[in-house]
């Protein structure tokens, strides 16, 4: 696992105190939570954002057979 150091302002810094005190174990595991959250936002945006440049066409439907897995091939 890799170290990251950041600095935050003394407002930041007083409200994570709060929420995940630095003398307990939860402030890693917050601030790992909180950068997968926004990252999942980010990618969420990403796709928002492609599906209002090229949109779904009226032809567009859902096969639930293309994601159902194929029956392995015999040897």
């Amino acid at each position: 696992m890799k170290s990251l150091l950041i600095q935050v302002d003394d407002e930041l810094a007083d409200r994570l105190e709060r929420v995940a005190p630095a003398r307990s174990r939860r402030r890693s595991q917050f601030v790992r939570e909180a950068i997968l959250k926004a990252l999942w936002a980010a990618e969420e945006q990403k796709t928002a954002e492609a599906y209002a440049r090229v949109p779904d066409g009226p032809d567009v439907y859902f096969d639930p057979t293309a994601w159902e897995s194929a029956a392995p091939h015999d040897k």
